[in-house]
């Protein structure tokens, strides 16, 4: 048996704070945007790089509060991009963890964090 990529399902409940968090905080991109009809909860995927996330605000979909790991390759550039954006009192840092990786902390505004993270350099 032999798995691919996988592809996260995140609980939203607003598009505007969704966009606000996801494109200008985090500069991700939207693929695409799908709604069964007008007036209907929407359901939209996101990338940036190798990293794609869908948002959904179908109630049946996922939780809110969800956590997720996603790896990156320079940590200290992403906080130093995201600090200076100044979005609401988000001020992520950089934590040394005892298993070996170096993590960069966000919550978004519907209580899911996503954990950026990549291995402590042994050089």
């Amino acid at each position: 048996m032999v798995f691919s990529k996988t592809t996260p399902i995140l609980r939203i409940f607003d598009e505007a704070k969704a966009k606000e968090f996801y494109i200008d905080f985090l500069d991700f991109k939207v693929d695409w945007e799908h709604r069964f009809e007008a007036g209907f909860p929407l359901y939209m995927q996101v990338s940036k790089t190798a990293c794609t996330l869908h948002l959904s605000e179908h109630h049946g979909d996922c939780c809110p509060g969800s956590a997720m790991r996603i790896e990156a390759a320079d940590l200290d550039a992403l906080q130093a991009e995201l600090l200076a954006k100044g979005y609401g009192n988000s001020r992520p840092e950089i934590q040394a963890m005892p298993w070996g990786t170096r993590d960069l902390s966000v919550t978004d505004p519907f209580g899911n964090r996503l954990t950026f993270t990549s291995a402590i350099s042994t050089h």
